[in-house]
């Protein structure tokens, strides 16, 4: 697996843009990903150095897909990546706080 196969998107809401000022980032994950390939991978994208990944798995939500019929959301994996102190900012993040 590269690390554009790990890294699937960022995650881009109101509540990801307030944690960036503290140089956390969250994205979309490979669902079989763990934290180590997740760090590496962002280490690699994005020439940072990663403190700390944290990482959550969600479920589909159930929802109705016409006529009261049953069907389900996808459900993914969210990482929420941390890096140090002495390292440089992701530029893709900057312009949007």
């Amino acid at each position: 697996m590269t690390a554009y196969d790990i890294i699937l998107r960022p995650v881009v809401t109101e509540h990801s843009m307030l944690g960036s000022a503290d140089k956390k980032y969250t994205f979309i994950v490979h669902p079989d990903a763990n934290k180590a390939m997740i760090g590496q991978a962002v280490e690699e994208i994005f020439g940072v150095k990663v403190a700390k990944v944290n990482t959550m798995n969600y479920d589909g939500k159930v929802k109705r897909m016409g006529a009261g019929r049953p069907g389900r959301r996808s459900g993914y994996k969210k990482a929420i990546v941390k890096l140090t102190e002495d390292s440089k900012s992701i530029e893709f993040f900057d312009g949007m706080v």
